[in-house]
């Protein structure tokens, strides 16, 4: 049965999302649930009339701490026409690879090639931040219209606050956490100029996380503490 729309206002500049601004699919009040009340249903971006996500995950973790894995099982389980996986590295490595004559699709990747350059392409991004601090946050969200969004990279206090600047009642925050052992089991070695930059450790500390995921040990363990942010995930889904 097809739900019904209800456009209540769209607000053209920038405040806060608020609730006489909402575009409400079949919309009904969510109750409270770990200290959020909301609605379900997609909502109208505070940044024009693209549809804005009932529910936008924010994921942080270490390099090979199994932020992608998370993510990409996440998906899995929700489908695409559901769920979009956003990464604030893509714009970033687009717009380099334009600059400095670089394969775009071997950076995109998980090879040496990428690491080669990780470097130099975190102090190119933080210049640009620096002018605009939402850049590539905005450049990430264009066009999306599923209503489950997860940032599977965010590195930085900066990117919490613009999300949470524009989205605030859709926001939630997840840390993964996994020991170094773990992480050199999975290939990670300490890399100067990489693994003490912002980048990697902006968001060790100041942050109230609102679920965190020790990702140590087999499968077994990791599905455990999924299930209730499963169950919190579809419970945000228009029915």
């Amino acid at each position: 049965m097809a739900q019904k729309q209800l456009t209540l206002r769209v607000l053209p500049t920038e405040p806060q999302l608020a609730q006489d601004s909402l575009n409400v699919y079949g919309g009904r009040p969510l109750p409270s649930h770990m200290g959020l009340q909301g609605w379900v249903g997609p909502v109208v971006s505070p940044l024009g009339k693209m549809a804005a996500p009932v529910l936008l995950l924010l994921f942080s973790g270490k390099r090979k701490s199994g932020k992608d894995f998370i993510t990409d099982s996440i998906q899995s389980r929700l489908g695409v026409e559901n769920c979009t996986i956003l990464r604030l590295s893509a714009p970033i490595k687009e717009q380099y690879a334009k600059e400095h004559g670089l394969d775009l699709e071997q950076l995109l990747g998980s090879s040496g090639y990428k690491e080669r350059y990780r470097g130099e392409m975190i102090r190119w991004g933080e210049e640009q931040r620096a002018r605009d601090p939402g850049c590539f946050c905005r450049l990430i969200i264009k066009d999306v219209t599923q209503p489950i969004w997860l940032v599977s990279d965010t590195r930085r206090k900066s990117d919490v606050e613009w999300f949470q600047s524009h989205f605030a009642r859709a926001v939630q925050t997840v840390r993964v956490s996994a020991s170094e052992e773990t992480r050199k089991q999975r290939g990670w070695t300490f890399t100067p100029g990489v693994d003490d930059a912002e980048s990697e450790c902006g968001l060790d500390r100041g942050v109230r996380w609102d679920w965190i995921l020790t990702n140590d040990g087999g499968p077994d363990g990791l599905e455990l503490q999924l299930r209730p942010l499963m169950e919190f995930i579809r419970s945000r889904l228009p029915q």
